[in-house]
């Protein structure tokens, strides 16, 4: 709380005309220490805690009960010596009373995660299941973990899964998605120490980069989906599907892995009472999956790196009455393809991703848990926006809890990129207006809007989902325009080679542009993150003489946007003169353009297209 306190304070304060980007002191205090820099790049002091997982969960259905067991090797690379532990029961948001943004009906609630045992270096300590220990909860350490050691724990735990499926939980009595199923070890950073912020069921997450290996116990004839490798297929899988799920690795064809007729012969899975599926992965942020024993199975893959040729897979796992999802393997292709080639323009960095038809629209990693939508170009553009989360918040370690702009303005932003390239622009500027501008212009209208850099755990409702998605995606674009996309590209890139694998906070991202750019964009974004700024232009004055127009512009909103001057003619003829935000570097309420023009003007108009104005009334004017 002292940290947000002291981070809005300085916001408070903050002058709209410093060359200097605000810092509150728990963030000054890490460039001090030289674990940040202020060139962009992680500070030669930077460190990071780390840890390995070994978890092995059963599922039976319909059994509602969920059992694990975990061995956690904890690594503490910090300079500081830990007297305890801070855990992640993030379950727990479905016991009754827990702090949540929004109500919970029965179907909701359960006992939450019930630990059955805990142990610390291989001797058992006590553990109480309050009542009233929540999404957070502290495991004093029987000897403090030094600096630069580790230790060992182990939990075993069981919960019952919720009814009501969001993020997780059952989408039939046969269909389960588990996610944020294990006590995990909670984030000791640099800036912040312990991540103690409760999960109130809106606000994402922030968690390390672990190594896992993931065992997952169910009866025959159900398949798995999961973050990770499979590593024993040939264990589970009968031979001819195990031959289609390896050919689907190597082609641009979309396999039919398991057809409705496959799962009424009961003949996919080797038929034990029970298969365990094994999947590992590293240096990753959190594992996920899905089961069922009626979901068919599509894959096909995708060159993700056309340097060395590596492919990534697409899954997509669904009640085969979802028409949209018989597109699905298409659309993850398509997604891949436009992520590793285009923007970010770095290849997919994971060998696969899988689609499991839910009702979350919610990203995990190589995990998405979406809907089924009747419009199959909603569809697309909704497994892309989550297929692109990938990069921020799992290539890149964000904490969403407080910087959610950092992973939905990035994922907004690759989607818009996207649809344009899919749909032209006119089609994805009018779909981007819709669905992440209008929302900010009501905050606008009810002076509602705070500035981006807010900590999410200060905001709620459309507040908290302006900040989060189409403000912050309209300030990368409209640095991309500043910037031009050659250099803005370049910049996102050196950021992302920077920073893939540790925690960057907001201030990382502004020098590392900075810093790759070659330019000091400090103005600009301390206009666009750090003030409650809007988009607000006026044509203030219009002069013509002798072919040259000068209009002067007034920026009442104090946001640097880019904006088109279109002229109309006498004879009716238009033309369009495009400014960047540059014209705002150094005049930020008033800004004089002047355009060649070619005959006598009947009027002058501003037109910010997806940038779009708060107060469109003033943005013309007429002979």
């Amino acid at each position: 709380m002292k940290q947000i306190l002291s981070f809005v304070t300085v916001l408070m304060v903050f002058s709209a005309s410093a060359q200097s980007l605000p810092k509150p002191p728990e963030i000054q205090k890490a460039f001090t220490l030289g674990t940040r820099s202020e060139d962009g790049r992680p500070g030669k002091n930077y460190w990071q805690n780390r840890a390995r997982y070994t978890i092995t969960v059963t599922a039976t259905p319909p059994d509602r009960t969920i059992r694990g067991h975990e061995d956690i090797t904890y690594i503490n690379n910090s300079p500081d010596a830990l007297k305890e532990l801070v855990l992640k029961l993030f379950l727990n948001i479905h016991k009754q009373g827990a702090p949540r943004m929004g109500p919970a009906g029965k179907d909701y609630l359960t006992n939450g995660t019930i630990i059955d045992s805990v142990s610390v270096n291989g001797k058992a300590v006590a553990w109480t299941n309050s009542p009233n220990t929540f999404t957070v909860a502290t495991l004093p350490l029987p000897e403090p973990l030094a600096a630069h050691d580790s230790l060992q724990l182990s939990f075993a735990w069981h919960y019952e899964i919720s009814l009501q499926s969001n993020r997780e939980g059952m989408i039939d009595s046969t269909s389960y998605y588990l996610a944020y199923i294990y006590p995990r070890i909670a984030v000791y950073d640099d800036y912040n120490g312990w991540d103690t912020t409760p999960f109130n069921d809106a606000l994402e997450f922030y968690s390390d980069f672990n190594d896992y290996t993931l065992n997952v116990q169910v009866p025959k004839n159900y398949l798995v989906w999961a973050t990770g490798t499979l590593t024993n297929a040939p264990a589970v899988l009968q031979p001819a599907f195990l031959q289609k799920f390896q050919q689907s690795f190597t082609t641009n064809d979309v396999i039919r892995v398991v057809t409705p007729q496959d799962l009424a012969a009961k003949n996919v899975t080797t038929q034990n009472d029970l298969n365990t599926w094994q999947f590992t992965s590293k240096n990753i942020p959190d594992v996920a999956l899905g089961l069922s024993d009626h979901y068919v199975w599509d894959a096909g893959s995708v060159v993700v790196d056309k340097t060395t040729g590596r492919r990534a897979t697409v899954n997509a796992a669904y009640n085969d009455t979802a028409s949209d999802y018989h597109y699905m393997v298409s659309f993850g292709k398509q997604s891949l393809d436009f992520l590793s080639n285009n923007w970010p323009g770095v290849p997919y960095p994971y060998e696969k991703t899988s689609v499991f038809q839910g009702v979350a629209d919610m990203e995990y990693p190589m995990m998405v848990n979406d809907n089924s939508f009747a419009d199959t170009t909603f569809a697309k553009f909704v497994v892309m926006h989550e297929i692109a989360h990938t990069y921020m918040p799992f290539y890149m370690g964000i904490n969403e809890t407080q910087y959610g702009f950092m992973d939905e303005g990035w994922a907004t932003t690759f989607e818009y990129l996207f649809n344009t390239d899919k749909m032209g622009k006119a089609s994805a500027s009018d779909f981007y207006k819709q669905f992440r501008v209008q929302g900010w212009l009501r905050a606008i209208a009810q002076g509602a809007e705070q500035p981006i850099l807010t900590p999410g755990t200060e905001l709620q409702g459309f507040t908290l989902g302006d900040n989060e998605y189409g403000k912050p995606s309209l300030g990368y674009l409209a640095a991309k325009e500043l910037l031009g996309d050659a250099l803005f590209k370049k910049a996102l890139q050196e950021y992302m080679a920077r920073w893939n694998g540790k925690h960057p906070i907001p201030w990382d991202f502004f020098n590392s542009i900075n810093n790759a750019a070659g330019r000091n964009l400090n103005w600009f974004w301390n206009r666009w993150f750090f003030t409650n700024n809007h988009i607000d232009l006026a044509v203030k004055q219009v002069r013509t003489a002798g072919g040259l127009t000068t209009v002067v512009v007034q920026n009442n909103g104090g946001m640097p946007a880019p904006f088109d001057v279109v002229v109309t003619y006498a004879n009716g003829k238009t033309a369009s003169f495009h400014q960047t935000p540059a014209v705002w570097q150094n005049a930020e309420k008033e800004a004089t353009i002047k355009v060649k023009t070619t005959g006598p003007v009947r009027s002058v108009k501003l037109e910010g297209g997806i940038f779009m104005d708060a107060n469109p009334k003033d943005n013309e004017w007429k002979k």
